[in-house]
């Protein structure tokens, strides 16, 4: 007999091998023969060895022992949680509003459920009762989706039963709501908003910014000698401080427009001294706290003083955009300006503001390379 095994009765041999610091004893059923002890060594032997590479896996190798780690159970509820939390410092603040209430329904539905037994079919059933467009569901099957991959990586569950798996209700296809303000409704709203007011609605309607951006714009963004407003910063609701954008596009040098230069150079006399934000909450003079205080306070009150229906703060974006484009200013330079990370973004969501091609586009070409 070899080191580390013996026969421990008549039908099994034991072998004993140290595993981080304690000794082990397992028994194969192995009638004690030359040739089983002999088969007993050499696998006692592999185990030393996989245990030396760091490879060894006691539940693979004696899944019926009873030293074997027992597979801890995970609900859905449980694993969500504490896998959001370890996400929490890798995402934006408005991300992760977004999570926590998704994971909320979550939750509510498969909670209780073990981590390894949900299926696609137990979440299938789930959405198809959803009232809610396809992209909405998509936005719920997202974080679910990833956060089962993660669990994948780990090693809690074989399998990602949602692994390239997305949910397609039978709708018609839907346009995004593109409303800009016409040159009259902007001239009317310009003329009843006021002092810090009125430079803010002009800047956005002439740079296209976001409201997010507007609130951290500050004057040490802007490049007066050039021209141009760098834009590197965001501030939503859900985030406490300001951040950067979500992608590396939306990291850019704006121009300034005339308009929007005659806003800044009208806004200097209220926040320029203080050398911070471009624009303050004129009822605090603190600086904006997000994009919907702007939204409450400030845009629908103008809106309703001005008897022009209602739009969202984010339509002054595509009011610059389609007056840029019917402008006939360059697609690419459009796209630049509001940040896009590609051109047909840009061109699929401003297509209607595009200007067709001029008459005589073509002719050229035929006369070159026409026959007859």
């Amino acid at each position: 007999m070899g080191r580390g095994v013996r026969a421990a009765s008549k039908s099994t041999i034991e072998i004993t091998f140290q595993l981080d610091g304690k000794r082990c004893r397992e028994r194969l059923p192995l009638i004690p023969t030359t040739a089983n002890l002999k088969k007993a060594q050499r696998h006692r032997d592999a185990i030393v060895e996989a245990i030396e590479l760091g490879v060894f896996d006691y539940n693979t190798t004696f899944p019926a022992s009873k030293h074997a780690l027992k597979p801890v159970t995970l609900t859905i509820e449980r694993y969500l949680d504490e896998w959001l939390t370890a996400k929490r410092p890798t995402l934006k603040a408005s991300t992760i509003a977004g999570y926590d209430k998704i994971i909320g329904q979550i939750v509510a539905q498969f909670g209780a459920v073990q981590l390894h037994q949900l299926t696609r079919r137990m979440v299938r059933e789930w959405v198809a009762g959803m009232s809610c467009s396809t992209k909405r569901i998509a936005n719920i099957l997202s974080p679910l989706r990833s956060a089962l991959q993660d669990a994948v990586y780990d090693d809690l569950i074989k399998v990602n039963p949602l692994y390239g798996w997305n949910y397609k209700k039978n709708e018609p296809p839907r346009e995004k709501r593109i409303d800009p303000l016409t040159k009259d409704e902007q001239s009317i709203l310009l003329d009843i908003a006021s002092g810090s007011a009125n430079n803010l609605v002009k800047l956005a309607l002439w740079t296209g910014l976001r409201t997010s951006e507007i609130v951290a714009l500050t004057w040490g963004n802007i490049d007066w000698n050039r021209g141009v407003i760098s834009v590197c910063m965001a501030k939503t609701q859900d985030a406490r401080q300001a951040e950067t954008p979500k992608t590396l596009s939306g990291i850019r040098e704006v121009k300034l427009l005339p308009p929007a230069l005659d806003a800044l150079l009208h806004q200097k006399k209220y926040t320029f001294l203080a050398d911070g934000p471009v624009f303050v909450n004129p009822r605090t003079q603190q600086a904006w706290t997000g994009d919907q205080p702007i939204r409450r306070t400030l845009w629908i009150p103008l809106l309703k003083k001005a008897g022009i229906r209602y739009r969202s703060p984010y339509q002054t974006r595509h009011t610059y955009a389609s007056m840029m484009l019917s402008a006939g200013e360059p697609l690419a330079w459009v796209s630049k300006q509001l940040g896009h990370s590609d051109v047909l973004v840009t061109a699929r969501t401003y297509a209607t503001w595009i200007p067709d091609a001029r008459p005589e586009a073509g002719d050229a070409a035929v006369k070159l390379f026409g026959k007859g």
